[in-house]
């Protein structure tokens, strides 16, 4: 039976991972019969840790983002996230065009069941953790495409999980903004002792983040190799040893999308 299993806050110092995926395999029908998506992911994270996920496009990464955030359930298999439901950012911003800044985050403190009185104070300290102190009042429409990122990465951070997901959140984004995000994100992890699991098609964003790169074949995806990432944060994308492990990777992938176009 494929479960999902959300465990209470104070269960979070007697358990050993922030995610475990256990022999997760997903299916979706269509005209031609059921189509094997995931085979058999089996994969932990752990307190405190940086995992990306790559693979070619269409492999099921975002597919098993959703699947550790409750948005579907796994065909077979089980996924527990025991310091509660994981907080998830997708690749775009996704804020509500007729709030605030401001006003954005609180929706997601009000529903965390945060009192009213409370809400306006927590908003103005997590733009402050994005460096966008005040920015409380700005509209949607005044703020630049990596504001608005800082804005959505802020509203994730209210949900107050342990684990936050991201979908390519940055994959819109021009080089440059890319590169200074990249130094946020690496920042506020390091702060707060979250859990991330990044999806990403981008070979040196994920080494240039992540603590451990996890490749996954195309469809089915499978996992197919794990890498751990020893070089010391912070990284520059552009650093000697971030691109020759991103070679070493990139040359993994291209030899999973070879096998998959052979099929």
């Amino acid at each position: 039976m494929a479960t999902t299993t959300l465990t209470t806050t104070e269960d979070r110092t007697e358990v050993g991972h922030a995610a475990r995926i256990d022999h997760v395999s997903k299916s979706f029908g269509g005209p031609e019969g059921q189509q094997l998506v995931l085979d058999d992911i089996t994969l932990d994270v752990a307190p405190g840790e940086f995992v990306t996920l790559l693979g070619a496009s269409g492999c099921g990464k975002s597919t098993l983002l959703n699947l550790v955030a409750g948005l579907d359930r796994p065909t077979a298999g089980s996924i527990e996230t025991p310091g509660g439901r994981p907080a998830l950012m997708f690749q775009e911003h996704a804020l509500f065009p007729w709030l605030t800044a401001g006003k954005n985050i609180e929706l997601a403190l009000r529903l965390r069941g945060m009192p009213r009185s409370e809400r306006r104070a927590e908003a103005e300290r997590l733009l402050e953790l994005v460096r966008l102190g005040g920015a409380y009042g700005k509209r949607v429409h005044e703020l630049s495409g990596g504001m608005r990122q800082r804005v959505a990465m802020a509203r994730a951070l209210a949900q107050d999980s342990q684990l936050l997901l991201m979908d390519e959140p940055f994959a819109a984004l021009d080089a440059i903004t890319r590169d200074v995000l990249h130094d946020e994100l690496t920042r506020i992890w390091r702060e707060t002792d979250l859990s991330v699991l990044f999806v990403t098609h981008n070979v040196r964003e994920a080494v240039r983040l992540a603590q451990r790169v996890v490749l996954l074949s195309s469809r089915p995806g499978r996992i197919a190799r794990e890498w751990t990432v020893g070089i010391e944060q912070p990284r520059r994308i552009e650093d000697t040893a971030v691109a020759e492990l991103s070679v070493e990777i990139t040359e993994q992938l291209r030899g999973e999308i070879r096998r998959h176009g052979q099929h």
